[in-house]
């Protein structure tokens, strides 16, 4: 099986979080997308790792994804160590994408912070003919980041329309039950289990939409420079 996209998150959630629209945007144009899930998110306040399942295999349904996997790397241990990078790269190396979208740093999460030099070691390695894993090395055409919920001082270098896709996103999200805000659910108070939080999902989307004169958006950021022969307003249209 190989995918167009690849999108990596740290716990079940982060990658609908952060590019679950651009995910939604992709599969209604015939592409293929998968997740990568690192953790099972055993350590989260809320949800157990069997709920947790459940409702991640829900949102990939309602994202139309091609495939979710999960590493089983240690909740609050993932590291960017050989052994680590050595399950990553024989993901990557399966699923050969076209494109992996990684998390970005800084993060206030440290499995996010980790994740990221993870993927983008990973993403390199995998390349490595050197490096002998059970299937034979094959390196994404492009590496891009993505943010969870948190921008930094990072720029974006693309922004996504999702306006049409909005709402599903939405949908998609809310099938985390135990993870974002859900009056029904009974546990600890969490800043994603937030009212805030889960308003600040459709306001972030505003704000990046409202960038390039849409109404919901999603930021990329690129981490190696894209070729062109003109810019994308004076190519003919297709």
């Amino acid at each position: 099986m190989s995918v167009d996209v690849l999108a990596i998150g740290a716990h079940p959630d982060d990658a609908d979080l952060g590019v679950g629209g651009f995910l939604c945007t992709l599969a209604d144009a015939g592409k293929t997308t998968a997740i990568l899930d690192l953790t099972q998110g055993e350590l989260g306040s809320r949800g157990t790792v069997a709920e947790r399942e459940v409702e991640a295999a829900e949102s990939a349904r309602l994202l139309g994804l091609t495939a979710r996997i999960n590493a089983r790397l240690p909740d609050g241990g993932i590291a960017n160590t050989p052994e680590q990078r050595r399950v990553v790269v024989e993901i990557i190396r399966q699923l050969r994408p076209r494109i992996v979208i990684g998390p970005l740093r800084p993060d206030r999460h440290p499995d996010h912070e980790a994740a990221h030099d993870l993927v983008k070691d990973a993403h390199f390695f995998s390349g490595v003919h050197g490096l002998k894993t059970e299937s034979p090395a094959y390196r994404a055409q492009s590496l891009y980041g993505y943010t969870a919920y948190f921008e930094g001082a990072n720029t974006p270098t693309h922004v996504v329309d999702i306006s049409a896709v909005f709402d599903r996103k939405l949908e998609a999200l809310r099938a985390f039950k135990s993870q974002l805000h859900n009056v029904d659910y009974n546990g600890p108070e969490t800043l994603v289990a937030s009212s805030q939080f889960w308003d600040a999902i459709t306001t972030r989307a505003a704000y990046w939409g409202n960038t390039i004169g849409v109404r919901y958006g999603e930021p990329l950021y690129g981490t190696l420079p894209l070729a062109m022969n003109l810019p994308p307003e004076l190519e003919e249209p297709s």
